[in-house]
């Protein structure tokens, strides 16, 4: 039962017919018809709260509230399940049956239930012929019948799957193997068809298939990012066919069906042992296809591609569509992302954040929330390769990328002459300078600590007495504080008793051992 409270309703709000269907899932026909009753019986909105659907409907359409004493059967299920194999019409008649004996129902007899069959399949299987523009579609499928290639060394028989491209209103073809139907062979497929066509359409209508679309509906098709891409790319929309609907796509698959038998099966006894000879002949017959006259209307799928179609295709872009592939990766704690195990910094912000990536040839992008945050040239050769941006560390991670010999000697020299020394001196003192960096790196801390005034006689004091000190000795200096005192000058008669004495040391006299 149609909603009628909610159509009189959405009516009553100012929305169109259309919209009124869409919210009541129902067709515009019956929007329209019950509108036009209402305007009739001058009935509108608000209504009173005890009016029900089938008091409307008593209202609206009194001819439907006549009974009937025989139960109608269900058309549309009869037709699913008569696409089931083994199932009859006699067998669906005698369920109809059993089910209205237990529902206290009269059914039809089997001439009357086959009559109301057949009135809705002879509605539900007619067909439209849709004239289309010049240059409007271009239908693309993969042929279901495959090719032949022979290993030269082994002689094994290897596939080759068909691309076959039409468009609708010439019907003018474009046929090509691929050894695969992956992403990369679908993109291919159709920059060479563009090629071909010299010229692109308004509109491309693919098959339901993953590389094409990711999720399938009739309402809201969801479309593989890197084919979207492409499309915008070549400034195209794509619409695709319904799922089990070729009739949406008839020009393809009636192409599909025709290359099968002067294409396919014309090569059927050549032996092609790589696939540039077996497209090369491809194309040959491709040629000779499209040049074949057709047989109930003048010229041929070549002659009207040119008469009436090639002028109208959208002119071709500058540059022909790179592949890109699309994957989410997971930032991990050192702010790199794994792409085909290699490793590329993104800013460390995004860590533990899922990111999108393109991946081209030559280049890996990464997009979060729709905004590209970096980019790096792609990497190649042995796996576990890492690219990483200095702009991408933490403060912390810059200063110890940047930890090297010119650094060092850099600040010390900032510090004092001293300080110099005993930071080369402490670089010196390893085998590999990078064992020196710690230390050298306590060194310089210590000023933070200090100041760089009593870091520099820290030094000094250290240099006095070793030639090689270390960052123990500096900043033992500088917690006992021996930088801070001076050298004060002793008295003259210490000095002259000193002087007097320097030649040799104390004398103990013969008491001190014991002697008279």
């Amino acid at each position: 039962m149609a909603k009628y409270r909610e159509i009189l309703r959405l009516k009553e709000m100012g929305l169109s017919q259309r919209s009124i269907a869409s919210s009541c899932q129902c067709s515009r026909n019956t929007v329209s018809e019950v509108l036009n009753r209402a305007t009739m019986l001058e009935l509108a909105w608000p209504l009173a709260d005890d009016v029900t659907e089938a008091d409307l409907q008593y209202l609206l359409f009194p001819e439907r509230a006549q009974t009937t004493t025989r139960k109608i059967p269900d058309c549309e299920h009869i037709h699913r399940e008569l696409a089931r194999s083994g199932v009859t019409l006699s067998l669906l008649w005698s369920e109809y049956c059993e089910s209205c004996r237990l529902s206290q129902e009269i059914p039809l007899k089997y001439t009357q239930y086959c009559n109301y069959y057949r009135k809705f399949a002879a509605t539900t299987k007619a067909t439209m012929h849709i004239q289309r523009k010049p240059g409007e579609q271009m239908e693309v499928d993969w042929a279901g019948q495959t090719a032949t290639l022979v290993d030269s060394e082994t002689g094994e028989s290897i596939p080759v799957y068909i691309f076959v491209s039409a468009l609708s209103c010439s019907q003018y073809a474009y046929v090509e193997g691929f050894l695969s139907q992956n992403q990369e062979s679908w993109i291919a497929a159709h920059n060479n068809a563009f090629a071909h066509f010299g010229g692109v359409t308004k509109i491309l209508v693919p098959d339901n298939l993953k590389t094409g679309v990711d999720q399938s509906s009739w309402y809201t098709p969801v479309i593989n990012k890197t084919y979207h891409e492409m499309a915008e790319h070549y400034g195209i929309a794509v619409v695709p066919a319904r799922v089990r609907k070729p009739r949406d796509k008839p020009g393809v698959e009636g192409t599909v069906g025709n290359i099968s038998t002067w294409i396919l099966a014309a090569l059927r006894n050549q032996t092609f042992f790589s696939l540039t000879e077996l497209n090369a002949a491809v194309a040959e017959k491709l040629d000779a296809f499209n040049r074949r006259s057709f047989q109930k209307k003048p010229g041929s799928r070549l002659s009207t591609f040119l008469d009436e179609e090639k002028h109208t295709l959208l002119p071709l872009p500058a540059s022909m569509y790179e592949c890109a592939l699309w994957k989410v990766a997971t930032v991990q704690f050192n702010y790199h992302i794994a792409v085909d195990k290699m490793h590329y910094s993104v800013p460390y912000e995004y860590i533990k954040h899922k990111v999108d990536v393109r991946v081209t040839k030559g280049t890996i992008e990464v997009f979060y929330n729709h905004h590209r945050i970096c980019s790096h040239p792609r990497l190649y050769g042995r796996s576990g390769q890492y690219h990483t941006m200095s702009d991408h560390m933490p403060d912390k991670h810059k200063q110890y990328v940047e930890w090297n010999t010119e650094r060092f000697i850099s600040w010390a020299k900032q510090v004092g002459p001293y300080t110099t020394v005993a930071v080369q001196a402490i670089l010196a003192g390893y085998r590999v300078e990078q064992q020196g960096y710690k230390a050298c790196m306590g060194v310089l801390k210590l000023a933070d600590r200090y100041s760089l005034i009593r870091l520099e006689a820290a030094c000094e004091k250290a240099l006095s007495y070793t030639p090689n000190p270390s960052y123990k000795h500096i900043s033992t200096i500088l917690k006992s504080g021996q930088d801070t005192i001076h050298a004060e000058p002793l008295p003259k008669e210490t000095q002259s008793t000193n002087n007097s004495g320097q030649h040799h040391g104390f004398t103990r006299g013969a008491a001190y051992y014991g002697r008279k």
